[in-house]
């Protein structure tokens, strides 16, 4: 699949950010469903499983206003302990080791809060055993290994404060040299400041596939037409969750790989040698993880331009039974020769909405075929 959304995906991902102006709307953290998803590919297989069973039985894990909260805190608590570390000592030590603990506690109650909310996991002996039977219950092991997982949720991080001045300046240097040297604009431009576009950086590419697969998933399965009749089929024979829990499963285990290559290449003698080997027969699978969540976020284009198909069939539709209305009144007055050539009028500017939503309904059945088809290892 070669198009612009792939193009776009390729490069985000080499660049780890996301621009918004290609595509608005993009959220500042994935769902909770989308998280817990992403994060079963990060447990054993048999946790794993207890969680997409959860997610469709709709058994979400207790909330604590977004697992994305989670990433931060263990992100910034890793920082602070890593200065720590450096330092030797002092007032400065001291004060980051107090907001270290502040923040330790604060990550703690919340995860707390995911391994034991109330409500959420069966607690007497009869409801354990049944949840047992039905494949939903989380051990209490299961539940801690879950929330260790949520902390490495994919979620982009706001850029310093530095970064933004600089941002902001190179942005206005880039639009002053675009003006001519001898405008009054030109002149004046440089004490201006130019707001940055809107974007989203990740730690790596791997967080920048994810987040994109998981918002391409929220996207998918809050659309209500996705949800419609009209495309039943496409729903049975594209298992939503399960896919991106593969996409999740094989992101985390190449990331896991490449890492390790990196190691063995800084190790061994023939390390390097070796370690590029392996990367150029590793590129083959993130290519096919790339047209993956590209063909999630085509399906996601398509669901959009079929929504706004059917609100302007339905404002047709509106505009239909008005003509109706208007000749029923027409016709009481004996007027009906107007009222047919009107009516005639009207259906003939109308689309047959099953030719449009069956042309929608096959370009959404080429990207599935693409997601579904790749190899799956037992």
């Amino acid at each position: 699949m070669t198009d612009e959304r792939l193009a776009q995906v390729r490069l985000w991902c080499a660049q780890a950010r996301i621009d918004g102006p290609f595509d608005t709307g993009w959220p500042a953290e994935i769902s909770d469903a989308a998280a817990v998803l992403i994060a079963s590919a990060r447990v054993d297989e048999q946790t794993r499983a207890v969680l997409l069973a959860r997610h469709r039985a709709d058994r979400p894990l207790p909330s604590i206003g977004g697992y994305a909260m989670l990433r931060r805190l263990t992100d910034e608590l890793a920082r602070l302990r890593e200065r720590t570390g450096r330092l030797q000592g002092g007032a400065v030590a001291a004060m980051i080791d107090y907001r270290a603990a502040g923040l330790g506690r604060r990550l703690q109650t919340l995860r707390s809060t995911v391994e034991s909310g109330s409500g959420h996991y069966a607690s007497g002996i009869r409801g354990i055993r049944r949840d047992r039977r039905l494949g939903v219950h989380l051990e209490p092991r299961q539940r801690a290994a879950v929330v260790t997982a949520l902390s490495r949720t994919p979620v982009p991080f706001a850029p310093s404060t530095t970064e933004q001045l600089r941002g902001a300046a190179a942005d206005a240097s880039a639009r002053a040299v675009r003006l001519s040297e001898n405008s009054v604009v030109a002149r004046i431009s440089k004490y201006l400041t130019v707001p940055t576009g809107e974007q989203r950086r990740f730690a790596d590419r791997y967080d920048t596939l994810l987040f994109l697969a998981a918002s391409w998933f929220d996207r998918i399965d809050r659309s209500e037409i996705w949800q419609s009749d009209c495309f039943a089929v496409q729903r049975l024979q594209l298992d939503l969750a399960d896919e991106l829990v593969q996409i999740a499963v094989d992101t985390v285990a190449l990331q896991e790989i490449e890492a390790d290559l990196v190691a063995v290449g800084s190790a061994a003698v023939n390390g390097p040698e070796l370690a590029e080997g392996r990367q150029a027969a590793l590129a083959v699978v993130w290519d096919q993880l790339v047209d993956r969540v590209g063909a999630l976020g085509r399906i996601g284009d398509v669901l959009a331009a079929a929504e706004e198909r059917v609100r302007a069939l339905a404002a047709v539709d509106r505009t239909v039974s008005l003509d109706s209305r208007i000749d029923e009144l027409i016709a009481r007055s004996g007027n009906r020769e107007l009222s047919a050539a009107n009516t005639r009028f009207v259906a003939e500017q109308m689309i047959d909405p099953g030719e449009v939503l069956g042309a929608l309904q096959a370009a959404v059945h080429d990207d599935i075929v693409l997601i579904t088809s790749r190899a799956r290892s037992d």
